[in-house]
Formats: structure tokens, sequence, C-alpha cells
């Protein structure tokens, strides 16, 4: 998708998402929008002769033929004050996808063309009805795994990161003028920055940058979810813990080792954190390929997880395997969990090995739900390692804009590195026009076609 120049045509597609519903939208956003809905809406009103804008109108979509499409609610918004800066129509039909498609086909044999990924969200950055921070918040919303998260990315799309970035660069963009007229006007006596003045300066703006770079870790767990992985030796009682936690049977569970080959992956609440919870393969002696195969699987998830719950049998005696396990376990982030508490506890007692290595260990019954509350409560505050809930007007960029920020302050401390040792002012000048040109880049003051075609790509059609 190029982007050099605004695209003038008329585009069109399916709003909400895949699936049955009791609505389905269908969004038209360009010169043409106006024209398409009047040639396709019928007014049940007598007295409807236009569309007024930012009112719902009912009727119903009719083809070339005069066939009956849908019955439904018709919103005009006119441009520039729309999403998109553009007329934009909508739709609002029922969600059957057989109907959306109908609708969605005559919208395009009437002119309109198909929109391509994020083209309705480009449209609205390329019209400047929002910066880059902005448009890349609508898609954080979309797809924020919790509360806290999507309120993270309400907080950026009201223009408050941009706002920030903004003002940082203003600082930088005025060490840049001073540093020049030191450079362009050398004879004359006017009072420039001096080295130190200006180290201050550029450290003062990069600790900023800091404090926002510091949020970014800090909020990972709310902003991403976090990776559980239930892993330990056949019949533990991984599969029965998984679907305790769950409060259903999700996973199978039978009394023959070995039953779960592949790994299974569930989504668990933790009070507002969201974890995806995946059941991994037993480990154990086998020359069985597809067994094999699931073990090679469930090591690379628990090198991947955030935490893992080593799963041991309370009833059946600590096996080698176990051991090794244990060798190549991280306390850091590894819960064992003794299972099967309501059994009759095996000699010698198998939760001895993981007091040997130092494992915070919890006794549940997965039966008969006994302590699965401690488990929970343990798991949230060791993926959350003491920190609460975000603050509400917390700013975290995300991977690209802290990227960015990285970059720019990598130049800032070069900068300050080079003015504390006698650098000229003119090459000084030159590392903070590049920290201003990364900070350019998150706003979208700059922005290449590679850069926007990497960030739309990942927005849903119709978005």
């Amino acid at each position: 998708m190029t982007h050099a120049a605004h695209r003038k045509d008329t585009i069109a597609a399916v709003a909400t998402p895949s699936g049955q519903g009791g609505v389905g939208i269908i969004r038209l956003s360009g010169a043409a929008s106006h024209a398409i809905a009047k040639r396709l809406f019928h007014a049940s009103s007598d007295k409807f002769s236009d569309f007024k804008p930012y009112t719902l109108h009912h009727g119903q979509l009719k083809d070339a033929d005069g066939n009956v499409l849908d019955d439904v609610l018709t919103a005009y918004m006119p441009g520039p004050d729309s999403f998109t800066g553009e007329d934009v129509v909508e739709f609002n039909c029922h969600g059957g996808q057989a109907i959306l498609a109908s609708v969605l086909e005559e919208c395009l044999n009437a002119g309109a063309r198909l929109a391509q990924k994020g083209e309705f969200t480009l449209r609205a950055f390329l019209n400047g009805r929002m910066d880059l921070t902005q448009a890349e918040a609508v898609a954080e919303m979309i797809h924020a795994p919790t509360r806290a998260a999507a309120h993270m990315a309400q907080i950026k799309h009201s223009g408050l990161l941009g706002a920030t970035i903004a003002e940082l660069r203003t600082q930088l963009e005025g060490l840049r003028s001073q540093l020049c007229i030191a450079v362009d006007f050398p004879e004359e006596e006017l009072e420039c920055l001096s080295p130190e003045q200006l180290v201050t300066q550029s450290s003062q703006v990069r600790a900023r940058m800091n404090e926002l770079l510091a949020a970014v870790e800090r909020t990972k767990a709310w902003r991403e979810g976090a990776l559980v992985v239930l892993a330990g030796m056949v019949n533990a009682g991984k599969s029965s813990l998984m679907n305790a936690l769950l409060g259903r049977d999700r996973a199978i569970v039978t009394d023959v080792p070995g039953t779960t080959r592949d790994y299974i992956e569930e989504t668990l609440d933790l009070d507002g954190l969201r974890v995806r919870l995946a059941d991994t393969a037993g480990m154990r002696e086998s020359d069985d390929t597809v067994e094999l195969a699931g073990m090679t699987i469930s090591r690379e998830l628990m090198e991947q997880a955030d935490l893992v719950l080593f799963v041991v049998d309370n009833s059946a005696t600590i096996a080698d395997e176990n051991v090794d396990a244990c060798l190549t376990l991280d306390p850091g982030k590894t819960i064992a969990v003794m299972n099967k508490v309501d059994c009759i506890a095996a000699e010698p007692q198998p939760w001895k090995i993981f007091k040997r290595y130092m494992f915070e260990l919890v006794k549940v019954s997965a039966k008969t739900g006994k302590n699965l509350d401690k488990l929970t409560a343990t798991m949230r505050a060791r993926l959350l390692a003491g920190q609460e809930q975000p603050d509400p007007d917390e700013l975290v960029p995300n991977a690209r804009q802290a990227a960015a920020l990285k970059q720019a302050c990598t130049e800032l401390e070069a900068m300050e590195t080079d003015a504390t040792g006698g650098v000229p002012y003119d090459l000084l000048g030159v590392r903070l026009e590049t920290a201003c040109s990364k900070l350019d880049a998150i706003t979208g003051t700059i922005s290449s076609d590679e850069v926007l075609n990497a960030i739309f790509d990942d927005f849903c059609i119709g978005k």
C-alpha cells in the first residue's frame, strides 16, 4: 500500500467481527459514500428526502433490481467531522454473514472499493484527524487483553502521549536553536548555552523519556497478559488442575499416562489479569514420535513462559525425571504445585525435593479444589511481582514507540558525552537533530511508507 498521496476513492468493508450477531455494520468512507447510500437506501418514512448528519434513519437496502437486502438503520457523517475526515456512511444491518456479504457486494457494485487492513484509521491519520500514536491506540484498544490495557490505550487515543512527545521534541528543538546561534554567529556577543547547561537540559528531557520506557516493562503483564505453563511428569494431574482452574472440563483426563500429546491453551482471568494457561504434554521416557514431539513443544513453552507451574503427584514416589527437571527450572519463574494432597502421601514425601531447590510450593487438590484459591493468588502475585494495577493516567508506549524512544535517548546520551568532551556545537546539533527525528517517527510527523504499512497491516479490515 502506497501512502505518498492520499487516495480519493471510496472504500467499504464490514466493520464488525466475523460470525453471527445481532448487528453487523458496513462502513463506507470517501467522496461517493453519500451517493452510494442514497442509491441503496429506501427510507421507511415518506418525509425522508436526504440524510440528516449524525442521525439514524430507518429503512431498507435494495439492490439494483429492487430486491430487499436488509432492514437497516443508516447514519451519515459528513467530512471533515467524521472518524476518517471524509464523508462516512454506516449501515447497521442484521448480523448474519450472508446479509453483510450481500450488502457489501452491492456497495462495491455501486462504485466503492474493498478497504484494506486499517485503511479507515489510516485515512484518519492522513487527513490529520489523529497522530500516529492515536492511530496505533485504536488497534491497541481492539486487542487489549485486560481492562487496564484498554484504559492505557484510551489514554493514548486521547492524544496525551502524542502531546507529551511533541513537548519533548519542542524542548530539544529549543536546544538545537541555541546551538545554531552559537555556530552561525560566533563573532556576535550573544548569550549561548554552555556545555554544562546543554548537558543539564538534555539530561532532563532524557529522564522523562526513561520514565516512559520504564512504564513499558512495569505494565507488561497488564498490557500483554501472561503465559503460564503447566508442566511436569505424566499423570501428575496437570489436565485435572487446568480444568479445576478454569472451572470446566477443557482437557481430557484419564488414568492412562501420556493422554496429553500436544498442548492445550485457554484464557484465565486472575482478578483482572489475563493469563494464557497452557497444559503441556507430560515428561517421561518414550519411543513414541508424536509424544516426543509434544514434549519438545512443552520444553519450548516452558522457556517462553512468564510462569511455570511444575506439577508433581503427592501420592507417587519422586522420580529421577522430576529431580532432573528441577535442575533445569528457574525458581524465579516457577511455582512447585503438589497435586493430589487428598491422597495418602508417598514416602519419601515428594515436596522435599522442592524444598531442597528453593522452589515456592503450593499444595493443592485438583479433585476437591483444596487450596486452588491460594494457588491463583500466588500466581497473580508472582506474575505482577508486587506491581499493582497501573495508574489511571499512566502513559505507556508500545514496542515501536519504545524502540524510537530508546534510539532518541541513545543520541542524547552520546551528545552529552560529546559536549563534556569539547566536541564542536555543530556536531552536537547533528545528534540533537537525529533525536528529534526519532520523536517525529513516534507521532508520524515523519513516517515512511514501510513504517505505515507495518503499523496498519496489523489492523483488522473495517477499522
